[in-house]
């Protein structure tokens, strides 16, 4: 595992390096959609924020800062660090992304583990009928038509995020980060499950005598959720990434939101240090499912 860490600073550098060329390869500048400043106000201005260095040298500075933790105050947000904004938009955008996990999880496994049970039936057909539906439909399709739907037509849920209080607020967002992965998770465990239960060790315990709900909760459901654990690393990744969608297409002051703004803006700082957040997390996220990976398998820990 101490080998799996430090081979993640390698990746978590390239992520840096290319983040900082990409956003500062983008045309324009922070400040360049401001009132038309007098020339030495404008220099000024960029040497007080280094913008006047050469690019090696601003990289050098800034990896300096961010080995003290520091991700440097946003040139958009006045008198706000990179911290804070992450400080305040993370709490959201965990909610939200925790919340769609459950939920995918929930949903998925118990829909996969259903459709494995009736194989080649009507249930199983919808199911991964619906299953395909969701890995072809992306989030940003989905989510204009659940509001469409269920907050314009139907008038059950709320369409946006301000305003609002209570759970219900959270209901579209989190259903709309929650399908694609409820697809992918049902898929995973209905074929893991079919090869599962045509283990010999689930044919001895038939044998025993024992009902279809010991076998499956027992014997089955453990080693046919292997596969599953083994996706949780991507489709955290794919529902943290998905919430910079989401919370713009519902208003939501996540972390999603700050990001797109900051993009538009060329706030530098900003964007670079949402991605190097989101970097940091998914690789710490990816070691934490590989610990329990070997908790479940124990050939992974011998290994």
């Amino acid at each position: 595992m101490l080998l799996r860490l430090l081979g993640a600073i390698p990746t978590l550098l390239l992520v840096i390096v290319l983040a900082f060329l990409m956003v500062h390869a983008a045309p324009g500048g922070p400040f360049d959609d401001e009132r038309v400043l007098p020339t030495d106000v404008a220099a000024n201005i960029q040497a007080a924020y280094h913008l006047d260095e050469p690019l090696p040298q601003q990289f050098t500075r800034y990896m300096a800062g961010l080995l003290r933790g520091d991700l440097g105050p946003s040139y958009r947000y006045r008198d706000y660090t990179v911290s804070e904004l992450i400080g305040s938009g993370f709490p959201i955008s965990l909610q939200l992304g925790a919340l769609a996990m459950a939920l995918a999880l929930l949903v998925g496994i118990s829909s996969g583990t259903v459709a494995a049970l009736k194989q080649g039936s009507m249930l199983d057909r919808v199911v991964m009928s619906f299953a395909m539906t969701g890995i072809s439909i992306p989030v940003f399709v989905v989510a204009p038509v659940l509001v469409l739907l269920l907050a314009v037509k139907l008038q059950w849920l709320p369409a946006g995020w301000s305003g609002e209080s209570g759970f219900a607020k959270f209901v579209l967002p989190v259903i709309t980060l929650a399908l694609p992965q409820i697809a992918y998770i049902a898929r995973l465990t209905r074929a893991s499950m079919i090869d599962v239960l045509g283990c010999d060790f689930i044919r001895t315990a038939r044998s025993q005598g024992l009902g279809s709900k010991a076998i499956i909760r027992v014997h089955a459901l453990k080693p046919a959720m292997l596969p599953v654990l083994s996706y949780m690393g991507p489709a955290i990744a794919a529902i943290l990434t998905g919430t910079v969608v989401v919370e713009e297409v519902f208003g939501i002051p996540g972390l999603g939101q700050f990001f797109v703004r900051g993009a538009l803006n060329r706030d530098y700082t900003l964007v670079l240090g949402i991605v190097i957040f989101y970097a940091a997390l998914i690789i710490s996220l990816n070691l934490v499912v590989d610990i329990l990976y070997g908790f479940i398998d124990p050939r992974v820990r011998q290994r």
